[in-house]
């Protein structure tokens, strides 16, 4: 599938902000099974300084810009044209029993040992507790396929939480959200992040965007898409299986990916350090268009 993808984020202060300096995870990450083609990056009022060539330490694009003028807004648009390709996960079955891979970095070396190193142990916003390791364990029973307790664990969470947008923040403690069972989609990746590393194997977190579809016989909203997350669990002769608690389903061709780190602080979309500004109003908008 080709999408264009346009994500647009207005911010709009009470009083000037005098500097800034801001960091953005907003263009598509290129790997086995994606390609971004081409990306348009416009920030209003105009940088002082913008650099988009950078990676980060995760190998995700990132740009960096400065605004020295003061300004009582914010606007940055971005607009990718990206190709998502077929993949098919392995057969669960065909997955070893999850046993095997505890403590896997221990047995990797070089390339193979960076690839998972950063991915197993407690990060920012990825906490493991008691609570989280209970909760996990009912769906790695011994000899179960890796795979198939990753598919169960995603059941679960999909059944036993309720999708709330007030119900939480970025900052909201996964202890909370396991004891109130509500969330959006970031708690729920962090969750099961937590819970695979919790069991000891490698989970990352992927940032990126979901293609929705309107209600048969009427018409797609503008920006009626959705800035998305999902967690990722590395499978050792399949590499990184993406899953959508979410939405209950192995990441597809719906799914369009920015790029992945530890947590949200890893790939946040926007972030940065204002000088004044006040108080700040948040608009985020989002097209996924198949083109």
């Amino acid at each position: 599938m080709m999408y264009r993808v346009r994500h647009v984020t207005t911010y709009t202060y009470t009083d000037p902000v005098l500097l800034a300096h801001h960091q953005a995870h907003l263009v598509p990450r290129s790997f086995d099974w994606q390609t971004c083609h081409r990306t348009l990056l416009r920030v209003t009022p105009t940088p002082s300084g913008i650099d988009d060539r950078g990676r980060d330490y995760y190998g995700n694009p990132i740009a960096y810009f400065a605004l020295q003028d003061p300004h009582s807004s914010l606007v940055v648009q971005v607009v990718s044209k990206v190709e998502v390709m077929e993949h098919s996960p392995p057969e669960p079955a065909d997955t070893p029993p999850w046993e095997e891979l505890v403590d896997l970095p221990e047995r990797q070396q070089g390339a193979a040992l960076l690839e998972i190193a950063d991915y197993c142990f407690d990060s920012t916003l990825v906490r493991v507790s008691d609570e989280v390791a209970d909760y996990a364990r009912p769906s790695f029973p011994p000899g179960r396929p890796v795979l198939a307790c990753l598919l169960e664990l995603m059941h679960r969470i999909h059944r036993d939480f309720t999708y709330d947008a007030e119900a939480t923040t970025i900052s909201t403690p996964l202890t909370q959200v396991l004891a109130e069972r509500r969330g959006v989609c970031q708690d729920f990746a962090h969750l099961a992040i937590a819970c695979i590393r919790a069991m000891g194997l490698p989970a990352r977190y992927v940032s990126g965007y979901l293609l929705t579809r309107p209600p048969p016989g009427r018409k797609k909203l503008r920006g009626s898409d959705a800035s998305h997350a999902w967690p990722s669990a590395y499978v050792p002769g399949s590499g990184w299986i993406d899953f959508d608690p979410t939405n209950d389903c192995l990441v597809g061709t719906d799914h369009v990916t920015l790029g992945w780190g530890r947590d949200y602080d890893d790939v946040c979309p926007l972030s940065g350090v204002v000088l004044g500004g006040g108080e700040q109003v948040l608009d985020v908008g989002v097209d996924v268009e198949p083109v």
